[in-house]
């Protein structure tokens, strides 16, 4: 195969080139030349001297560099941030509640709104982080979330009065609310084989958070009390904030914004530290400059999904966390049947009556954070065999069908292996959710409907209380009926989401534009289009 590109000023004539043995394949068309001196004097265009002039985009450089050092480093960055920003901060909630209630003797109401703020926090500010990762940059989004978590969380730990550990802990919640942007950018830098198998696998950080978290309170609750565990645990977050200075910005989002050269370079890097060659050509710029504005997720092609995602993310933290509560419930009375008729007999326990956490109380803690890993192995083995969608329809149908088998009256094993059951496939498909939403959406509006999604979840785990808790006291089989009958609407909305991300790249601008993206890449195809006017394929 002869390779040249039209000219239009070629001293030789269309039917002199075309007439010879070999085939031909026109590449483009190029109106100017710029002659390269050889070493006789002759003349040539610089095509023959330089045949890779190409063009490729962010993701052709992220899939031809592959998996290497620099993801593992960069793995081990976000799995930080979703440890110490996320787990330990919401574990401390379970801990830090008995203890207040006890010192402080609060009622039981001022109790339950110490968890409650710090999900209206991060409710209020999901989009909001969203926004400004789309704006500004995921690395500063994240980066100013992250401080401001560790501020306000040390803060918390000299609280003089309930109203102020109130206020401080609903913004530590507000600083939450931005640590899912650590999954939009680590999302950005992952070739598409390895995408779901990571994200997934950022659950064993969450699980170390939450475990940390355990052992440091049984070594610091007992002797130096809460305040010290509040700013003993805000201190991971300082490391954090100290690696950001190696973290890159997202290369998607530089092209996006129309910073080529920073882009080329963050490339250039990763490449290097994984020890693979750049794609050889010119970095297409695909500059946007309307990023992160929320009518982007209705437009006609992402309305249903944006939709439908709210509701699928809504459902998966309304029935984790309740399923959460109800555990205790369960465990306490025995099985389903003992719970309801106790409810009839058992006049209501006085809201200051308090109890400490003992040491079995934290074992039975750790237990149920360990319950979590089956539910991420399984999704880590299906979720690339059948798909995201089909994964998360699977884990909300077995939820709600574990929660169907709650209305016989089982014995305490089999119970704990119903509980178990139902709390790994929701937990695992709370980690599909996160797999799917960053590659459905372009780069423009990913930080911000991960945002957004985030956001309704909150609004579920700030509901499901007054069901666990609340409606429990009168009706234990309606409070099944509850969770199993929304895990069922998930499911299916799940089915009905309008795009399968499975195999799929993501992509950098709104498909509106994603046709003007692919202009100028059709010397990178298979096909040739051969025209006698040198016309552009």
């Amino acid at each position: 195969v002869v390779k040249f590109r039209r000219t239009g000023e070629s001293s030789r004539s269309d039917e002199d080139v075309i007439s010879g043995e070999h085939e031909i394949q026109i590449e483009g068309v190029r109106t100017e030349l710029e002659p390269v001196e050889l070493e006789d004097g002759a003349a040539v265009p610089k095509e023959f001297a330089n045949p890779t002039d190409d063009t490729f985009m962010v993701e052709d450089a992220v899939e031809a560099i592959g998996f290497g050092k620099f993801q593992w480093k960069l793995s081990v960055v976000t799995g930080l941030a979703w440890a110490s920003n996320y787990a330990m901060e919401m574990m401390i909630l379970s801990i830090l509640a008995p203890q207040l209630h006890c010192e402080w003797r609060l009622p039981s109401w001022q109790v339950a709104l110490l968890t409650s703020v710090v999900f209206v926090g991060m409710m209020s500010s999901s989009t909001l982080w969203g926004n400004i990762s789309d704006q500004y940059g995921r690395k500063t989004g994240l980066k100013i979330s992250v401080l401001w978590t560790l501020y306000y969380g040390i803060l918390s730990g000299f609280a003089p009065v309930y109203s102020w550990i109130l206020v401080l802990r609903g913004l530590v919640g507000f600083g939450i609310g931005g640590v899912p942007q650590s999954v939009t950018l680590y999302a950005e830098f992952l070739p598409m084989k390895a995408r779901a198998k990571c994200i997934l696998l950022i659950e064993v950080f969450w699980a170390i958070g939450t475990v940390f978290e355990v052992l440091l309170a049984v070594l610091v609750m007992p002797t130096l009390g809460w305040r010290w565990l509040l700013i003993l645990s805000a201190l991971p977050l300082l490391l954090f904030a100290v690696l950001c200075f190696w973290l890159p910005e997202s290369a998607r989002y530089d092209v996006l914004s129309g910073n080529q050269e920073k882009a080329l370079a963050t490339l250039k890097r990763i490449a290097t530290e994984n020890g693979a060659p750049m794609p050889l050509g010119k970095l297409v710029i695909s500059r946007q400059e309307d990023r992160g504005k929320m009518r982007d997720l209705f437009t006609p092609h992402f309305r249903w999904t944006t939709l439908l995602l709210w509701f699928i993310w809504f459902s998966n933290a309304f029935s984790y966390y309740g399923l959460v509560l109800l555990t205790t419930e369960f465990f306490q009375a025995g099985d389903v049947c003992s719970l309801s008729s106790r409810r009839k007999e058992v006049k209501a326990k006085c809201s200051l009556t308090c109890e400490y956490l003992t040491e079995e109380d934290y074992t039975d803690l750790l237990w149920t954070t360990l319950s979590e890993f089956p539910g991420v192995l399984v999704t880590l083995w299906i979720i690339d065999r059948i798909g995201r969608k089909k994964t998360m329809a699977l884990s909300f149908f077995v939820f709600s069908f574990c929660s169907l088998l709650l209305f016989l009256c089982v014995g305490r094993n089999v119970l704990t292996a119903l509980l178990f059951i139902a709390r790994a496939f929701i937990s695992g498909g709370f980690q599909a959710a996160y797999v799917y939403t960053p590659e459905v959406y372009p780069t423009a509006t990913r930080a911000l409907g991960l945002g957004t999604c985030s956001g309704m979840a909150r609004v579920g785990a700030l509901i499901t209380p007054f069901i666990a808790q609340v409606m429990l006291e009168s009706s234990v089989y309606l409070t099944l009926v509850v969770y199993s009958g929304c895990c069922l609407l998930a499911a299916l909305a799940s089915f009905f989401l309008p795009i399968e991300t499975k195999g799929r790249g993501l992509q950098e601008s709104s498909h509106r534009e994603w046709g003007q993206e692919m202009v100028g890449r059709g010397s990178r195809s298979p096909e040739v289009t051969r025209s006698n006017s040198g016309s552009q394929e």
